[in-house]
């Protein structure tokens, strides 16, 4: 009798698991769904198309951790680093494979992270883990003209704008969000653009001023 009550209570609990996967599965579609991509453009102080501008969403309430799953690199080239700007989601890993015909010495003073990879050639063996938002500026030891920047943000919506001043972000639930843009040649110290968007089932647009010009 207690086998029969333990293959019963056990089929149950199968049944349960089962219910609750495909409940689970049922959310995630739904939610898929009611997710929504925003174009948003950018332009210069003149009102002109601004390119690689950080553009990004955060959620009023907590954001999605970073999953990791895309590889991110900052490649050194013709004594320069490529690309020139690069966004990322807190808790993203940075590979910096030095590609060139000299050895370089990669570092940053900026507070979010502050590291040196030693000089070196080829690709340095662990990426870098990038944690905290904010922005930090690369530079080299050896090549003085040698700049970049990377963007941390809070949040897996994100994207940088292309020529044309232009970028989407895709995937946002529905809901509210604070919709924020950052450039490079922004003044020191200046306050990202913070303002409030809110998202629906539908497709949107949106745009964003920067206080700043385009590069030439």
């Amino acid at each position: 009798m207690q086998m029969i009550i333990s293959k019963k209570m056990a089929m149950a609990d199968k049944w349960h698991v089962l219910r609750m996967s495909l409940f689970t599965a049922v959310f995630l579609s739904a939610a898929a769904t009611h997710a929504a991509t925003v174009s948003v453009t950018v332009v210069d102080s003149a009102g002109n198309p601004l390119s690689d501008a950080a553009v990004y969403a955060e959620p009023s309430v907590t954001a999605p951790a970073a999953k990791n799953a895309r590889k991110v690199e900052i490649e050194q080239k013709d004594r320069a680093f490529f690309p020139l700007v690069t966004v990322v989601q807190a808790g993203t890993e940075i590979g910096f494979p030095n590609h060139d015909t000299v050895r370089h010495q990669v570092y940053s003073f900026s507070a979010p992270k502050v590291f040196e990879l030693k000089l070196y050639a080829g690709v340095p063996s662990n990426p870098m883990l990038f944690d905290k938002p904010g922005t930090v500026v690369l530079g080299c030891n050896i090549h003085d003209q040698m700049l970049a920047y990377i963007h941390i943000v809070p949040t897996p919506y994100f994207g940088k704008t292309d020529s044309a001043g232009k970028v989407k972000l895709e995937g946002l639930p529905s809901g509210s969000y604070h919709l924020k843009a950052w450039h490079f040649n922004l003044p020191s110290g200046a306050i990202i653009p913070d303002q409030p968007l809110n998202v629906a089932a539908s497709d949107s647009a949106a745009s964003i001023k920067l206080n700043t010009k385009s590069i030439k």
